[in-house]
């Protein structure tokens, strides 16, 4: 209990999915979160079932404009930022064959240039606090050996990857306490999965019931982002965590 006792913590795309199980993991270790989402009435709904320790804004993660207000709010309402999760994402299918240029500027347009105003405001934010801050970027196993079904996503995963490296290597070059690392899930069982793929049984695709599962719970994300928000991981700095069940070894 209370892991990341009195740390504040921005949450991307919180009203559902892995955002969701997140915030609700982070708050229930002791975290005052604030949690972001362009969908109001859900990213509302998790707020409540929080309660004090959290606050919702909506959030377009691809607006400076809304980025500099959601860390205003958390600075504002709980005294600074320690913790920032860039989940929030978009995932439309296409190979490099039907992806649409509109399709692919749309997409890094939000994966990328989100998760640099992200990263962006977090550092400057952070680097003024005593204990520096932590920043959890959510990749893909797409961006470390590619899904030919997601040209566009898979092409945005592994900018956020490098990001991430950069990001990492230019805190600690300048003395910042900041960590920066990325987190690299197959598949994840969430509603936007839900929707890409509706066939699918939950049920057999388990690692209780499938040892050959791909498909993990949106919890088993959310316990690795609670231990790298954690003061647990103050060590891991820049590293690429799979969360995969040996998917990508397997193929090789």
């Amino acid at each position: 209990m209370d892991r990341v006792k009195d740390k504040v913590a921005i949450i991307t795309g919180a009203a559902s999915g892995v955002g969701k199980a997140d915030a609700l993991l982070l708050a229930a270790e002791g975290a005052r979160v604030v949690l972001t989402d362009i969908n109001e009435e859900a990213g509302q709904a998790v707020a409540r079932e929080i309660g004090d320790a959290a606050c919702f804004v909506r959030h377009d993660i691809a607006s400076p404009d809304d980025w500099q207000r959601v860390v205003s709010t958390a600075v504002e309402m709980f005294g600074g930022l320690d913790v920032l999760v860039n989940n929030a994402a978009i995932c439309p299918l296409g190979s490099i064959e039907d992806t649409t240029l509109e399709t692919w500027r749309k997409v890094m347009q939000t994966n990328g240039d989100g998760y640099f105003l992200g990263c962006k405001f977090a550092v400057a934010t952070m680097k003024h606090r005593p204990s520096g801050g932590t920043i959890i970027n959510m990749s893909s196993v797409a961006a470390l050996g590619g899904l030919p079904m997601m040209a566009a996503y898979t092409g945005s995963k592994g900018a956020v990857t490098a990001l991430t490296r950069s990001v990492a290597a230019h805190c600690k070059k300048a003395g910042y306490r900041i960590r920066c690392n990325s987190i690299h899930p197959d598949g994840i069982w969430t509603p936007m999965t839900q929707a890409l793929v509706p066939d699918l049984d939950p049920a057999a695709l388990g690692i209780e019931h499938n040892p050959m599962a791909r498909m993990c719970d949106a919890k088993d994300v959310a316990n690795l982002v609670l231990f790298l928000a954690s003061d647990e991981s103050r060590f891991i700095n820049g590293a690429e965590l799979r969360i995969d069940n040996a998917q990508l070894i397997s193929s090789l």
